[in-house]
């Protein structure tokens, strides 16, 4: 069976509820999320995105934004997040099991018209998750969807 694999393209944090998100080269990451960034739920400690999806929305709606406009912590290329549902994924020394879904909300219509609308199919808006394995994700780390040993049959 072939792995997939892809690599981390961007980093950011979001110091406060609301406030700008802050792009940075590499996080440290401990079982409450990204250091530095807001408090998260439980389960839903990280949130990663899509590069190739984050194309497409800005192609819908024939507009260029930044990343960040999105307000997820980790923009990863090359690998399928919506197939990562319920499986883990390793970002450089860091384990993420993934718990769903990232579904947009109004403040994606607030930064730009129709964006709430093309985030909403394919898990264009990411998908969110708890941390397993604390340690440290750089801007260039591969990503890649790791066999759970415990996972119920095929």
């Amino acid at each position: 069976m072939s792995e997939q694999e892809g690599r981390i393209v961007g980093i950011a944090l979001k110091r406060g509820h609301g406030a700008p998100l802050e792009e940075v080269e590499r996080a440290e990451v401990g079982e409450g999320g990204l250091d530095g960034n807001v408090q998260q739920r439980e389960h839903r400690r990280i949130t990663i995105m899509s590069k190739e999806l984050w194309e497409e929305v800005q192609g819908e709606l024939d507009v260029q934004m930044p990343w960040t406009t999105r307000r997820a912590n980790v923009l990863v290329e090359g690998i399928d997040l919506a197939a990562s549902m319920g499986k883990s994924l390793r970002l450089g020394d860091i384990t993420v099991r993934i718990n769903g879904e990232t579904e947009p909300c109004g403040q994606m219509e607030a930064a730009q018209s129709g964006l709430l609308k093309a985030l909403t199919p394919a898990c264009r808006g990411g998908v969110y998750g708890n941390v397993l394995e604390t340690g440290s994700i750089c801007v260039g780390d591969t990503i890649r969807v790791v066999e759970e040993s415990n996972s119920s049959g095929e």
